[in-house]
């Protein structure tokens, strides 16, 4: 299974979203990621042709996905940023409602629908109404549809965003089992949630892929570039002027902890960290995600 994008480009007026954009994907989980602004939705939103590039073409296994039309998008599994939900269905009626628009055959709906209930952690709520729930709640269902029909391609846009830790941990198993045979793309800003289980991440910038490489082939360029520093809270002002501060924790009396992130030790006492992913990200973007 191959899904290849070629010199896909893609402007806003003057502003250019993406810029000839080319990359392939294999089964595994990719992670696209970037500060607002930089692409991630715009790609994916091409991909499942919700929106058309201005130039450039994709293949699913070497055919043109344009001669594909409906054949593609029935491969795929979208879950938007902010999906559309029906309050007044309950999670199970809104399951079997997209499982119909899916074609699944009336014979598997029932155990297809409580299979992703189950998955996401919503069979006890199932009888309930989407009004009723809360964010996390949402989220959740919004997966499940994503991933009913057992389609090829799974496409997801945040899809931790409102969940607590425990259900964060639940959802990425989730993800990480489904994907071994599937392609599957996730956007996120919460980079922890991608580091152990993607294969490869993609990071974005005004449209332009600016690395594309292992999480761990990432986080070893930040060897021997993070530090822990102890310092009174009265000298932050002068670190946060010198390096990138990416944080602040506090420590006893008016001292606090920094984690900073410097080609050079900062100082005598500094002691060398251990880098992770989100140390990466922080120095191609900043603490902003500028």
């Amino acid at each position: 299974m191959e899904l290849k994008l070629e010199h896909i480009s893609k402007s806003y007026g003057k502003n250019k979203a993406l810029s000839d954009f080319s990359m392939t994907f294999t089964p595994g989980i990719y992670a696209l990621l970037g500060p607002n602004g930089s692409g991630k939705s715009t790609l994916m939103n091409i991909i499942t042709d919700n929106l058309k590039a201005d130039a450039g073409d994709i293949f699913f296994d070497g055919e043109n996905v344009k001669k594909m039309g409906v054949r593609f998008r029935e491969k795929i599994g979208f879950m938007p940023q902010y999906p559309g939900l029906y309050p007044n269905f309950t999670a199970r009626e809104f399951l079997f409602y997209m499982a119909t628009l899916k074609d699944i055959p009336k014979k598997q709906m029932k155990d297809v629908v409580e299979e992703v209930l189950s998955a996401v952690e919503l069979s006890d709520v199932a009888r309930q109404k989407i009004s009723s729930f809360s964010g996390g709640m949402k989220q959740r269902l919004a997966l499940a549809q994503a991933t009913l029909g057992d389609p090829e391609i799974i496409i997801l846009d945040e899809p931790t965003a409102g969940l607590d830790p425990k259900q964060r941990i639940s959802v990425r198993n989730y993800i990480s089992s489904i994907a071994l045979k599937k392609i599957v793309i996730i956007a996120t800003h919460v980079v922890s949630d991608i580091e152990f289980i993607a294969k490869d991440a993609i990071i974005l910038k005004k449209g332009v892929v600016i690395d594309d490489a292992s999480p761990a082939v990432l986080t070893k360029k930040m060897e021997h570039k993070v530090w822990s520093l102890h310092c009174r809270d009265s000298e932050v002002p002068f670190y946060e002027s010198r390096y990138r501060v990416t944080s602040i924790s506090k420590a006893e009396n008016d001292f606090v902890n920094l984690r900073v992130l410097s080609e050079t030790k900062p100082t005598e006492v500094a002691e060398i960290l251990s880098p992770t992913l989100e140390d990466y990200y922080l120095s191609v973007f900043g603490k902003l995600g500028i």
